[in-house]
């Protein structure tokens, strides 16, 4: 009895511990870790096939220093989560991340990231309702998390990853306006849209973004999912421009929600950010870097980022080590006090992110 209640006592002294009371889980899809570890890769520079402006690109990202490189092109990543936070992902370290589902595309890995669960049947991005239980669902369950649950993203196939109609989550995504109440960069952001349709993904990142950051400001969410899609669309029409830039504007819109956290008392060295992505893309034949799916190598290895105030300030991970996407959803919750559970055999939390 004394063993159980001293177990007990260090449970309650652990969570007691936690400074985390947000959660923001944000992706970007099709986001390769050679990018994220290495910064622009000089292979594909040199292909006329996919660059467009070769000297604008060595200009901006361009450099021999590896460190600077990667820097430049993603400096809230290099700049703060490699000081404040941790990385992982870099197979040149042998440090991997890898997807668990045999599919290697959008769907089944977004359906892993939130429900912690690589289903088979999960095997296309039709726009089916999730069976699956996600870990965004789960905790709008939870008393204090109740309507404190929130989705914005590029692309339109989350309502249904999500299962909006069962599990009352608000999702926005793709071309859908906001309506009701508005504020006037709302109304702004949504003529834009009405009018200013991408030409590669659903709808432009920025507009996902600051429709994003403006729910944020008017409703302070607690467990809020963030994902930017034009990434992967740059990458399927082999503009590796784009696609650099796209990361880029990326890693700014995080960085600027980051600021914004920090500068809110609500949110202030109370939030924990987790940054990764659905799936990798071609490498060893460079030619596949616009692709992923089974037929294409190494569309399995992704990478993943956190930083808050109760993960260590350990950087990079530079040591030997295997992680799996579909331990995402049940560290999110962990971070909140809260032991992610949906009925199916899910992948554990990830203990090193948390002191």
């Amino acid at each position: 009895m004394k063993k159980i209640l001293v177990l007990l006592l260090l449970v309650i002294e652990t969570f007691a511990q936690q400074k985390t009371e947000n959660v923001f889980i944000i992706t970007t899809d099709g986001f390769r870790w050679q990018e994220v570890f290495g910064g622009m890769d000089s292979a594909l520079l040199n292909k006329k096939e996919f660059v467009r402006n070769k000297d604008r690109l060595k200009t901006t990202f361009g450099s021999d220093n590896l460190e600077e490189r990667r820097k430049k092109l993603l400096p809230f990543f290099w700049n703060t989560i490699a000081r404040e936070g941790q990385l992982y992902g870099n197979r040149w370290h042998n440090n991997k991340v890898n997807v668990m589902n045999p599919y290697w595309f959008s769907y089944p890995g977004y359906n892993e990231i939130l429900t912690g669960y690589a289903d088979d049947k999960v095997n296309s991005n039709d726009k089916k309702q999730n069976e699956n239980i996600t870990v965004l669902e789960f905790l709008n369950q939870q008393k204090g998390l109740k309507g404190k649950v929130a989705a914005y993203a590029t692309w339109d196939c989350f309502p249904y990853i999500i299962n909006e109609q069962r599990s009352g989550i608000t999702v926005n995504s793709g071309k859908e306006l906001v309506e009701g109440k508005t504020t006037d960069k709302e109304e702004m952001l949504n003529e834009i849209q009405s009018n200013y349709p991408s030409l590669a993904s659903d709808r432009h990142d920025f507009v996902t973004y600051y429709l994003a950051k403006e729910y944020i400001k008017k409703n302070d969410p607690k467990v809020f999912f963030l994902s930017f899609d034009e990434t992967d669309e740059f990458a399927h029409e082999a503009k590796y421009d784009e696609y650099l830039f796209a990361a880029n504007t990326v890693d700014k819109f995080i960085g600027d929600l980051w600021k914004y956290c920090q500068s809110n008392p609500k949110y202030k060295d109370k939030t924990t950010f987790i940054i990764t992505t659905d799936h990798g893309r071609g490498d060893k034949n460079k030619s596949q870097w616009t692709s992923h799916g089974q037929k294409v190598s190494d569309c399995y290895q992704i990478w993943f980022a956190v930083i808050g105030p109760d993960t260590p300030a350990l950087g990079e991970i530079k040591t030997e080590g295997q992680l799996f996407q579909n331990q995402i959803a049940k560290t999110a919750a962990k971070f909140l006090g809260f032991d992610f559970q949906n009925g199916k055999e899910i992948g554990k939390e990830i203990s090193t992110v948390m002191k």
